[in-house]
């Protein structure tokens, strides 16, 4: 179960298996889903239509665009940006699964958890991102950069991007993005642990328990489901960030198509909006739902499963 509860025994998992189970978690999912996260990454920063009918076109549909990559990049194409990505996933999940295990339980012994789940879990949900965030958003940066690079590559590894980005554009390029990153980690990550409780009982409502394990199933599907719900709703922000993280590396794109260049948040919806209309705010979305789908279907079901096995491991040491 995620998510405090005094009456499950598998809550007895220490901080630091809480923390494993987090980190394990997001290494997995990382690598299971890293070429849809870059071919997400190419339709966000994509200027022009994604449509076939538009002749600029770099990029106009999944399969079109991963084939594309792998002609003209390789297949390695797929993962770059995987070291930082892959750091990114893992500090990430040790300090959201912590920090939410941490707000959860601390809101159950204040006697605001059990009457007020659904809230208790979207706030704690959005807080442990927060948290999660904060800590790794440089990481997230250099992934964004790396993954974004066409060739021949800008920077050729994650040492050197470091470096060249620290010397060319001064220490707060590794915060670029981050306005638009907090506001949307609330409510995306909050939707995301609401919601993936509300699912696992609706899931139970509908299929009642019959003493068969199931239950790994459940997580998955019901991760999958809030992944879709939660990234639906908060995609705009996603794609602003993702916009934001690339100023300054305008060069680097330029075979991709059009650049441009933004002043801030505001300056870039307006832009969007001008020129690509409400659509544009939407770019990536079908690449995006599906990797919402897997990587917090993922999610969830490595981290529950890794608790559960923590938990069976202590109790035949016994």
């Amino acid at each position: 179960m995620v998510g405090y509860d005094a009456k499950a025994d598998v809550r007895s998992n220490s901080k630091l298996e809480v923390a494993v189970a987090g980190s394990v978690s997001g290494f997995v999912t990382r690598a299971l889903i890293s070429p849809l996260d870059v071919i997400k990454i190419r339709f966000q920063l994509q200027i022009e239509r994604l449509s076939p009918s538009d002749p600029n076109a770099k990029y106009h549909g999944i399969f079109q665009a991963a084939k594309q990559i792998l002609q003209e990049e390789g297949p390695r194409a797929f993962w770059k940006g995987h070291v930082p990505a892959q750091i990114l996933s893992i500090g990430y999940g040790a300090v959201q699964f912590l920090a939410f295990e941490e707000l959860t339980e601390l809101l159950y012994r204040a006697n605001l958890y059990q009457t007020h789940q659904f809230s208790a879990h979207f706030v704690c949900g959005g807080l442990s991102a927060g948290t999660a965030t904060l800590t790794v958003h440089p990481v997230d940066v250099l992934r964004t950069r790396l993954a974004a690079q066409g060739e021949p590559k800008i920077y050729n590894n994650l040492r050197e991007a470091i470096r060249t980005m620290y010397k060319t554009e001064g220490p707060f390029v590794f915060y670029k993005g981050l306005t638009p990153t907090v506001i949307a980690i609330f409510p995306y990550a909050g939707l995301q642990f609401s919601c993936y409780r509300s699912l696992k009982r609706a899931y139970d409502w509908l299929i009642p328990p019959d003493g068969k394990q199931t239950g790994n199933l459940k997580n998955l599907l019901c991760g999958c489901g809030s992944g879709v719900i939660s990234k639906t709703l908060t995609y705009p922000l996603d794609l602003f960030k993702k916009r934001l993280q690339v100023g300054g590396f305008e060069h680097a794109r330029s075979a991709f198509g059009q650049v441009r260049s933004y002043r801030g948040l505001l300056d870039l919806i307006q832009q969007v909006l001008q020129e690509e209309g409400t659509r544009g705010f939407f770019k990536g979305l079908t690449p995006s739902l599906m990797k919402a789908a897997l990587s917090t279907g993922f999610m969830f079901f490595w981290y529950e499963l890794f608790c559960n096995l923590f938990h069976c491991i202590r109790r035949e040491d016994r």
